[in-house]
């Protein structure tokens, strides 16, 4: 009896606050992050998050038929060419794979977005939304980096610069372009990558400036009615 409550409970809170798990999933991935960066168990267990994580976030965003299939045309293929990679364990094909999980970033991101702009009461999963957005964009960006690095050698540099920048400092330069922090301890060296740069910071100033301030300035008409 218990359990199945807790099944209708879990239930309840994913058709009400589906922003939230996507946003919690991706947390979760963050913090594995550290465990699959450079090994080949790594990478198994990196497939096994994107498992979770990608379809999560199509489910996410599916508002309508056509946007569903949109987005799994996009999922599918990139889901099966990461499992592909981690198992035969070989990278060849992990560009590719990380191009299409870029764009179904993107895509989920530009979905969450457009559910947030489109209503003018803030409720609890669209402050779920933001954050989940966020980590969509920052995480786009930086499977868009590793792309760049694979098809530009030496685009980026930094600590050790005869060598190529892991995944996890992908995402960190990511995560500090896109919030503006900027810690410069990975640097864009060559013209793709910094135009990829560039546009991550447009992206930052853009969401801030459009997104969140619609958000805080719906919350304070909220709370003055």
């Amino acid at each position: 009896m218990h359990a199945a409550f807790r099944l209708s409970l879990w239930r309840m809170l994913a058709r009400r606050h589906p922003s939230a798990f996507l946003l919690a999933a991706q947390l979760l991935s963050l913090l594995l992050y550290p465990l699959m960066d450079q090994t080949s168990e790594g990478r198994m267990l990196f497939g096994g998050v994107a498992v979770v994580v990608v379809p999560l976030a199509v489910w996410t965003v599916s508002r309508s038929p056509f946007f569903n299939i949109t987005a799994w045309l996009l999922a599918v293929p990139s889901l099966l060419l990461t499992i592909w990679v981690c198992w035969v364990d070989d990278t060849r094909l992990l560009p590719v794979a990380a191009g299409l999980e870029a764009l179904l970033y993107f895509y989920a991101a530009a979905g969450l977005i457009a559910y947030m702009m489109r209503d003018v009461r803030v409720t609890a999963d669209e402050l779920f939304a933001a954050g989940a957005t966020f980590t969509l964009i920052a995480w786009g960006f930086a499977y868009a980096y590793f792309v760049c690095q694979s098809w530009y050698p030496d685009s980026f540099t930094g600590f050790e610069p005869e060598r190529e920048r892991t995944w996890l400092e992908l995402l960190f330069f990511s995560v500090s372009n896109l919030s503006a922090t900027g810690l410069g301890d990975v640097l864009p060296v060559n013209a793709p990558a910094r135009v990829l740069t560039m546009l991550e910071q447009i992206a930052g100033v853009g969401y801030i400036a459009t997104v969140v301030s619609r958000l805080i300035g719906l919350t304070i008409i909220q709370q003055k009615k």
